[in-house]
């Protein structure tokens, strides 16, 4: 029988010498006792003879922890022997996911902190006075060293846990537990880069673009596909028939908030002609929209209207972000000149998007199945008990490119420019690395719908030529 836990367990063996039977129903017959039920007066009479006595929960609970090795676990009945096994459950990977987030947000406070007001402190060190560049280059290397560390950190874990694959795996034990040791780790991998060479710095700075990129590109597939999964869900015969008028009316929605999202920019970011590039920025994104719904709903595609249309709304976020970055001195830009740095806007947009790559960073790092090659002829292969929920590994990975990532948030993608106090990815730079990122998950949605028509093809005039 099949035990009714969660996965990951660790079964042992049924009906060992050492398990305990189940006990048997009361009984108040007239035998003497014998065969009589698990009390204890029960016991009393027949000096013990037949009789099988239920063991308390502190018994059962004590047993079971030395079975596992301290491990949480489970009594499942075997209906055919009568006898309860134990099944051992591993610690918890699910939990551990959220601390090692909070890691990572205490991790961006920490750099935002050395940013903003640690220029005093970093000042007393000497290793750091004769740091190159402007005269802000303080600050800006103390976000380099936090995020070298933190890069460190997950990046040793990524070391030791990666191609795990079962929970009984001894890696699972280092990835959800030894907490204090763990601590302790990041706490020294912290310290250590404020010790290394101002040249070391800079070029962990040139390293952490390529690093950012690639976290961007890993970020916006997982979103992608994630849309599109929503799509092929909603649009399944069983799904349609069930919930058709609520999808239709959620695809109209998301189509028109994107279209509008384009007018809004339109009145906000090109009040006048002579806003050129917002202009070009607002005017791509709309072609975009356009593509992508035309080639959605195409006769040979057929992907519908809720696809484009999140997608839409995506692409929009990711123009609209792209104009927030641009400098707060651009006249183009009146949203963002208004907001001084001391303002509680300016304040709340920072923590919320703190809050933002924190949680980016979270949803992406346990979508391990994102960079997989998905086949057209999709076969869902079943998974085991044991088996971890997500890819330990690929999930310290994308942290680690995420401690990268918020390196260039709080630079503006630029280690020389100043950056004001409660001011997050502001710059010409952050500006171009947003519309590049808009552009890039416009064609990765496209190449996802029309990849297995163009394989399709292929496949079909291979086979004709073999023939």
């Amino acid at each position: 029988m099949k035990p009714s836990s969660s996965s990951g367990a660790d079964r042992s063996t049924a009906c060992e010498p050492s398990a305990i039977p189940m006990s048997a129903p009361a009984t108040t017959g007239t035998d003497g006792g014998r065969g009589a039920g698990t009390t204890p007066e029960a016991m009393e009479r027949d000096g013990g003879i037949g009789a099988s006595v239920a063991p308390s929960s502190a018994e059962r609970d004590a047993s079971c922890g030395d079975r596992c090795g301290g491990d949480r676990c489970i009594e499942v009945m075997e209906e055919d022997t009568c006898c309860v096994r134990y099944v051992c459950m591993g610690p918890n990977p699910m939990m551990a996911r959220y601390v090692y987030a909070l890691i990572f947000l205490v991790t961006n406070l920490l750099a935002w902190t050395v940013r903003d007001y640690g220029h005093s402190a970093l000042g007393e060190l000497r290793r750091l006075r004769g740091c190159q560049g402007a005269r802000d280059c303080l600050g800006a290397e103390g976000v380099l060293r936090i995020s070298l560390g933190c890069f460190l950190f997950f990046f040793v874990m990524f070391l030791s846990t990666a191609r795990t694959r079962k929970t009984h795996d001894c890696r699972n034990s280092w990835h959800s537990e030894w907490w204090p040791a763990k601590i302790a780790l990041w706490m020294a991998l912290t310290a250590v880069p404020f010790f290394a060479p101002s040249p070391l710095i800079q070029l962990y700075g040139k390293v952490a673009h390529f690093g950012a990129g690639a976290f961007l590109v890993i970020q916006l597939i997982s979103v992608t596909r994630f849309i599109t999964w929503i799509n092929d869900c909603c649009r399944s015969e069983t799904n349609l028939k069930r919930c058709h008028m609520q999808v239709q009316v959620v695809s109209i929605v998301a189509y028109v908030g994107a279209l509008l999202g384009i007018v809004l920019m339109y009145v906000w970011y090109a009040p006048t002609t002579s806003c050129k590039l917002n202009i070009l920025f607002i005017t791509v994104t709309l072609v975009l929209v356009q593509l992508m719904t035309f080639i959605s709903v195409n006769s040979k595609v057929k992907a519908g209207y809720l696809a484009p249309g999140l997608m839409g709304i995506y692409v929009v976020f990711l123009c609209w972000s792209a104009i927030r970055s641009e400098p707060h001195t651009e006249i183009c830009n009146r949203k963002a000149s208004v907001a001084t740095s001391a303002d509680w806007l300016n304040i709340a947009s920072f923590v919320i998007a703190v809050i933002v790559v924190v949680a980016a960073t979270f949803s992406t790092g346990i979508d391990s199945k994102c960079l997989q090659y998905v086949q057209f002829k999709r076969t869902e292969t079943e998974s085991e008990d044991d088996d971890i929920p997500y890819g330990f590994g690929f999930f310290h990975f994308v942290f680690a490119m995420g401690a990268m990532y918020f390196a260039m948030l709080f630079l503006g993608w630029n280690a020389h420019q100043k950056m004001e106090k409660w001011t997050i990815d502001v710059g010409w730079a952050s500006a171009w690395v947003r519309i590049g990122n808009e552009w890039l998950a416009a064609i990765a949605y496209i190449w996802m719908i029309i990849s297995p028509i163009v394989w399709k093809s292929r496949q079909v005039v291979s086979s004709s030529t073999c023939a």
